[in-house]
């Protein structure tokens, strides 16, 4: 097992584009294997289930949309602590799997399991009671933050409710197309996740100003046009020489955004405007 000599954490909202970021550097062969390790709430253990998303602001037409079945009840999800006996076992797991052998580790974390992630680091040994903004970089070393945002927070909103609805989360070249006519559009829901992602930044943002750390910053809006330029930038950012590097791996994911979206979001900015209106 190749110990970590520099990590980061690449700090996310759902379909900010991270999963793509992740890609990104993965395709570099230099900074680790980012994946999202860490997907459990603190209050029940496990993946967010999707009415979660909505706790305080369901409406019976969401209710109707999403149901009482998910696949978080069904399965083991591809990255779940359950697997092991207990949490620290998974996370010396998941420090071998997202390291390369230069000794760069990588994931990705979710501000929404980001207190189920910090609760489980508190089980190893020594950690019980360590602040937070101590407690990462005790457990990985030379610590860096990557934050990703998207400006457009509805199209953010609107992809995430597809996939919340379609369980669809990626497309890559193997994958086919979700089926649109199964999908519905929810204004109320829309709108809740919108609020919610801001949120969720600016609670990222109180972390980093906790922590006293300036994370690297990608716009998803830049970064999906400037794909490998942003991920040599990441490597400089986080001490990665990138110099002696093999060629990038081929990009494999696509953009899941399409003219149905385009609908879903002029149909919400009429919505609201109409809403305000009648206000």
């Amino acid at each position: 097992m190749v110990e970590p000599r520099i990590s980061y954490l690449i700090c996310s909202t759902p379909r900010s584009g991270s999963t793509l970021l992740c890609e990104a550097l993965r395709n570099t062969g230099l900074a680790g294997r980012p994946e999202e390790y860490y997907q459990q709430r603190k209050k029940t253990s496990l993946p967010r289930r999707p009415r979660e998303y909505f706790e305080g602001a369901e409406t019976a037409e969401i209710v109707e949309i999403l149901g009482d079945r998910t696949r978080v009840d069904d399965e083991f999800m591809e990255f779940d602590w359950r697997r092991f006996e207990n949490y620290p076992d998974y996370l010396a797991w998941t420090i071998e799997q997202g390291t390369t052998p230069n000794g760069v580790f990588g994931a990705k974390v979710m501000w929404g399991y980001f207190n189920g992630f910090v609760s489980g680091l508190q089980e190893l040994p020594g950690k019980a009671d360590m602040p937070r903004a101590d407690l990462l970089p005790s457990v990985f070393p030379n610590l860096k933050y990557v934050c990703v945002t998207r400006n457009d927070k509805v199209s953010q909103a609107v992809s995430l409710w597809k996939a919340l609805q379609s369980w669809t989360w990626r497309r890559d070249d193997n994958d086919g197309h979700i089926v649109q006519g199964d999908l519905r559009y929810s204004f109320d829901a829309i709108n809740h996740l919108a609020s919610a992602i801001a949120d969720e930044e600016t609670a990222w943002h109180g972390y980093f100003a906790e922590a006293g750390v300036e994370p690297y910053a990608v716009v998803y809006e830049h970064f999906q046009d400037n794909y490998e330029d942003v991920a040599l930038e990441i490597l400089d950012y986080v001490g990665i020489d990138s110099a002696a590097g093999a060629p990038f791996a081929a990009r494999q994911m696509k953009r899941q955004a399409d003219s149905h979206s385009a609908e879903w979001i002029d149909r919400y900015h009429a919505d609201k405007a109409a809403r305000m209106a009648d206000a």
